[in-house]
């Protein structure tokens, strides 16, 4: 593995966020508490991993990497997503662990898979660093 394949690994685990979080809101909802506690601690480990590998990521790369190309309608929906995704994620952060912050931390995951797959794999620029 190397650096160009963070943000895939970053999406993925985003992705694993959002089923735990998922998950551990269905358990709780059904009384499976200690359940309900394994899926948000591992939804924890998934988005502190995210987070390590995103500052890896573009502490090598920078963010002119990741300039968002298309045109049209999509360029201000990614760009409306990608501030509320960036901004709830600073939010989300230090109070991952409280119950109210659950529909505000299951966007952020949701919304970084979207980043992903708009910036990488829909939309990507022709000339991506590292052979995207």
């Amino acid at each position: 593995m190397n650096v160009s394949d963070l943000p895939a690994v970053n999406a993925s685990l985003n992705l694993v966020s959002t089923v735990f979080i998922s998950m551990g809101w269905y358990l709780i909802r059904h009384g499976a508490w200690r359940r309900h506690m394994a899926c948000m601690i591992t939804a924890v480990i998934s988005s502190t991993f995210f987070l390590a590998g995103y500052i890896v990521y573009h502490a090598h790369v920078g963010e002119k990497s990741t300039a968002f190309a298309a045109q049209g309608i999509v360029r201000p929906i990614y760009f409306a997503m990608l501030i509320s995704h960036i901004l709830l994620a600073f939010v989300t952060l230090p109070l991952v662990i409280a119950r109210w912050t659950m529909p505000i931390w299951l966007y952020v995951s949701i919304t970084g898979v979207l980043v992903y797959l708009m910036l990488y794999k829909w939309f990507p620029p022709p000339n991506l660093a590292f052979g995207h």
